[in-house]
């Protein structure tokens, strides 16, 4: 475990923030995650890394839980305080050697975005297309970041979005290439029901690669 002094924290809606920590040396892969608490406490919570590879700095993305031990202290930080941070931990990471001159399909809810915005940042002249299921557009965390025309957003809670429903729904109309790589992060129903809705269209399940939020 490493301590790690806070840069900056940035918020993008009352309850989600962006926790910038000096990079302190960290390696990692696009797509892991790190266990991050605050100074000397017992309870810490698992956040996809948010940043690049070859950004300066580390960056979490994390969404304020109602009665959250970790989340709510990490929304009072200050630049300057620290972070117990270990890692990086996980196996969903991306190899581009792997996958050279191929497709990507990204399918996110919520903070799920969190690691195809480290892919994107890493790697910015992938063949992507990224949709993100969230119930309001301002939930649309950091789609600046992401070319415009590789970006679509579902929201079921207003009409603002691309598609108006939930992300299962939009999925279920596509059409989908078969050789795609298909990477899904966000809340376990989700994962179900797209992993379901891919393998029925013909995508292999080789091709699907999932990160769980709970």
């Amino acid at each position: 475990m490493k301590k790690h002094k806070v840069k900056e924290v940035r918020n993008l809606t009352n309850s989600t923030f962006v926790v910038r920590l000096e990079r302190n040396g960290m390696e990692f892969q696009t797509g892991q995650f790190v266990l991050v608490g605050t100074k000397g406490a017992v309870e810490r919570r698992e956040y996809s890394i948010y940043s690049g590879e070859n950004d300066d700095f580390l960056e979490v993305l994390v969404r304020e839980v109602e009665g959250g031990k970790v989340s709510a202290k990490l929304k009072k930080l200050k630049a300057g305080d620290t972070l117990d941070v270990d890692g990086p931990f996980g196996f969903f990471k991306f190899d581009p050697e792997t996958f050279q001159n191929q497709k990507f399909l990204f399918i996110a809810t919520g903070t799920g975005i969190s690691p195809f915005h480290g892919f994107v940042k890493t790697y910015p002249e992938l063949n992507y297309q990224l949709v993100h299921g969230v119930r309001f557009a301002k939930e649309a965390y950091d789609h600046a970041d992401f070319d415009e025309k590789r970006i679509f957003l579902c929201t079921s809670g207003d009409k603002q979005g691309g598609f108006k429903g939930r992300l299962t729904a939009f999925i279920q109309e596509q059409e989908i290439d078969n050789e795609t790589n298909c990477f899904l992060c966000g809340n376990s129903e989700m994962i179900y029901e797209v992993f379901d809705i891919l393998t029925a269209k013909g995508v292999s399940t080789s091709n699907i690669y999932s990160e769980v939020y709970f």
